[in-house]
């Protein structure tokens, strides 16, 4: 902060500076100050022959002011262990009621925000660390797999039949269904133990089987199971849905497919019966999007490779009869090698 003798000295020196043409903003910027707060100075000092600085936050004694030992029984007092746990506004209350008076409920406010008292005081638990983001990637059937469990209605209002499903990410083929009235952790160990052996994983293969935080896939039952078998697990972050987005994708596909009911399932039997038409659908008719519309069972199988080369000499072969009509170039139809969970996406070029 600046003085008044200094401020004076300062005005003397700008009214030399005007007098030799020179702007105050040029004068301004020579002292490092703000040609608006010199213009205030002038002001004052023309009006009372001096200038005070008036700002909030200007020093100056404040009589009524804790003193450091008020102070630090305002800190004693919140992180006694009777309050540790209560709010300013209760604290002072039950002194008061004990004939107490330590601070107003706004100075304990204000000096506990000082202090950084405001939160986790007493057994309050520390925040905590964001859970890094899973980053996985396939370069072949069986070393990433994506499950995930989805309602499907039943007969009646509120009641839902539990889908298990999981998938290879990089065919993007459904391993496995089951269908049950409930789910539970010992299901879960139950289904992925026929799926490994069918599927033929085991502690060669080392896959990683990622899902979400849904209690059966967090239960010790499925994880000593998955351990046994040498498979991986791997989760999303919390309230993250699109962590699991292979699996989400797949329930979305079913429950928009038009042979999925308007209504609800009749009983159990039904919904197996549809579900497992449901995957011989997807596994040997349709085509994914994501591995360049092959369906997943040529994927997985090895046949994509082959399918795709047609299509790539089909379109180049129609190139060279009109290159006139193709602006940039024949399309790519060769198949993606890796498939990735959470990688970030390569930036795009201007031009395109």
């Amino acid at each position: 902060m600046i003085e008044a003798e200094n401020r004076s000295q300062l005005m003397v020196l700008l009214q030399e500076g005007l007098d030799a043409g020179a702007s105050i903003k040029a004068v301004a910027n020579l002292f490092g100050i703000c040609s608006r707060t010199l213009k205030r100075w002038d002001i004052a000092l023309n009006a009372h022959g001096f200038s005070v600085d008036n700002r909030k936050g200007s020093l100056r004694h404040v009589v009524h002011k804790f003193s450091a030992e008020e102070r630090r029984r305002v800190i004693e007092t919140v992180n006694d262990p009777r309050f540790a746990d209560l709010t300013p506004a209760q604290i002072v209350a039950i002194l008061a009621e004990e004939r107490i008076y330590v601070g107003s409920e706004s100075t304990f406010y204000r000096i506990m925000r000082e202090e950084g008292l405001l939160r986790h005081r007493g057994r309050a638990r520390q925040p905590r660390e964001p859970r890094p983001i899973p980053m996985l990637e396939a370069r072949g059937i069986h070393q990433v797999l994506a499950w995930d469990i989805t309602l499907l209605p039943g007969p009646v209002k509120g009641q839902f039949y539990y889908l298990y499903m999981v998938m290879d990410v990089w065919s993007r083929r459904i391993l496995g269904t089951e269908v049950h009235e409930c789910e539970s952790g010992q299901l879960a160990r139950d289904f992925f133990e026929r799926v490994c052996r069918d599927e033929e994983i085991n502690n060669e293969s080392s896959p990683i089987l990622h899902s979400d935080n849904g209690a059966p896939m967090r239960s010790f039952t499925l994880a000593s199971k998955m351990a046994e078998l040498g498979v991986s697990l791997s989760f999303s972050r919390p309230r993250v849905s699109n962590d699991n987005a292979f699996a989400e994708s797949v329930f979305r596909t079913m429950k928009y497919h038009q042979s999925y009911p308007l209504k609800r399932f009749r009983d159990l039997v039904s919904v197996r019966a549809w579900v497992d038409g449901f995957v011989e659908w997807y596994n040997t008719e349709h085509r994914h999007s994501g591995i360049k519309y092959v369906t997943p069972n040529q994927r997985h199988y090895g046949q994509a490779d082959a399918i795709c080369e047609i299509r790539q000499q089909t379109y180049e072969q129609a190139f060279l009869l009109n290159p006139q009509r193709w602006t940039k170039g024949p399309r790519d139809w060769s198949q993606p090698e890796v498939v990735k969970i959470n990688h970030p996406r390569p930036m795009q070029s201007l031009a395109a």
